[in-house]
């Protein structure tokens, strides 16, 4: 359950993300991404996170690539 409570936080990790506002839909956008690749990182903190997601770019699902897209990343 520890592992899932950084998924969240995840979008605030950059300035860009707070700037464009902290949606539950944007929070929401990456969970799921997040767990499937990058479950081994979860405890490493949100940046790690983020590192993961853009290195999983081509498999995210279209929510998430657009959310991180959207922000600069």
């Amino acid at each position: 359950m520890k592992r899932l409570l950084i998924v969240p936080f995840l979008l605030l990790a950059t300035p860009v993300l707070a700037q464009q506002g902290n949606t539950p839909a944007n929070q929401n956008a990456c969970s799921r991404d997040a767990s499937r690749f990058c479950r081994a990182k979860m405890n490493d903190g949100d940046m790690v996170v983020l590192s993961c997601l853009k290195e999983h770019r081509s498999k995210l699902g279209k929510a998430c690539a657009k959310v991180l897209a959207d922000n600069g990343q």
